[in-house]
């Protein structure tokens, strides 16, 4: 085993502080990774103060984590020491089922092992990027090709695949208009994203102090959601809506402005759940009411390869470890934009 030192919680009551644990040694098909850099997410903090009741302590969060390699097994193939590499949400899967066979390893059917927070089913916890190093298999390392800013790549590794999949799943494209609802660490991505794949971009949010920010990120148009009448200008007339809200709201003002057929697709994750909504706004136009998870592997090495070519990151704001506490105060008052990013050589 190798030692390592990260920040952990351990209760759902405690603030993160400094913790040692020792990971495991570089295997045949392993690759080590010294973290440069890692996101934080808002499952990191519902994941810490166990919002979804099934957290494993200690809990060391952080599922979007880029460094360097710093030693390879035997049998690894795809990368050598002193590779950018990333690791996602996840560090395994079953890897037999019909959905890891088919690259959906994020849908497997025994369940995923998380970058931090164990297997879905119940197992053996698992520590996250918030630390100094990681040990992965080589099947759920991902090859950084962005050429600056690397800081800004790490919420790709979260947010910019939770966002490419379900765009990418429902075909947006040039001549589709497509919402994207909640200007926050997902939504800003999805903007780009939406964007760059050619769609009409509208974003909803609640707040008009961020309408020429969403602007500058790519959107075409921005609509208020609490105004009615900018609500009502846009009904019957989206092709797809990504709603990136992580908080309980009522979906039905955003069905309405559905076309035929249209799809709005759910990929934020409030700790309580969405108000049901009305059947009669899904049967009369045949709208899809819809979820996303991440991507699988290969989709992720897709995302990260198409935003390089894009010069697509996330819009970003450097932390020092030790601020991770305030952080995640500032996150529930939306008080960064749009990510917060763990520089880690402060936790030495």
């Amino acid at each position: 085993m190798t030692k390592s030192i990260g920040y952990a919680a351990l209760s759902a009551t405690d603030r993160l502080a400094p913790f040692q644990f020792e990971r495991r040694e570089v295997g045949p098909h392993d690759v080590q990774i010294d973290i440069l850099y890692c996101g934080v997410c808002h499952s990191d903090l519902h994941t810490a103060r166990n919002e979804w009741k099934n957290t494993l302590y200690p809990s060391v969060p952080g599922h979007e984590i880029v460094g360097r390699v710093t030693a390879v097994g035997a049998h690894v193939a795809k990368f050598k020491v002193g590779d950018l590499a990333g690791v996602g949400c996840m560090v395994d899967s079953c890897r037999h089922c019909s959905s890891c066979e088919e690259g959906l390893e994020q849908y497997c059917d025994n369940g995923f092992t998380g970058t931090y927070n164990g297997p879905v089913f119940g197992g053996d916890n698992t520590y996250g990027g918030y630390s100094d190093k990681i040990v992965v298999s080589e099947q759920f390392v991902l090859r950084i090709t962005h050429a600056d800013n690397l800081a800004a790549v790490a919420p790709l590794l979260c947010a910019g695949i939770t966002t490419y999949s379900p765009l990418r799943q429902w075909k947006v494209g040039p001549g589709q208009k497509v919402g994207v609802a909640g200007l926050g660490g997902l939504g800003h991505m999805a903007v780009k994203i939406a964007r760059a794949m050619g769609a009409h971009v509208v974003l909803f949010t609640t707040s008009p102090d961020k309408k020429a920010d969403a602007l500058r990120l790519g959107a075409h148009d921005v609509v208020i959601s609490k105004n009615a009448d900018e609500m009502s200008a846009h009904a019957n007339s989206f092709d797809f809506i990504l709603n990136c809200i992580a908080a309980p709201h009522d979906l039905d003002a955003y069905l309405g402005l559905l076309k035929r057929d249209g799809t709005m697709t759910l990929v934020g994750a409030p700790a309580e759940p969405h108000p049901s909504p009305d059947v009669f706004n899904l049967i009369f136009k045949r709208r899809r009411l819809a979820g996303s998870l991440i991507g699988g592997i290969a989709e992720t090495q897709e995302m990260l390869d198409f935003c390089a070519e894009h010069n697509i990151v996330s819009d970003i704001e450097m932390i020092r470890i030790d601020a991770i506490n305030e952080a995640y105060e500032r996150m529930l008052k939306g008080d960064v934009k749009y990510r917060f990013v763990i520089d880690m050589a402060s936790l030495t």
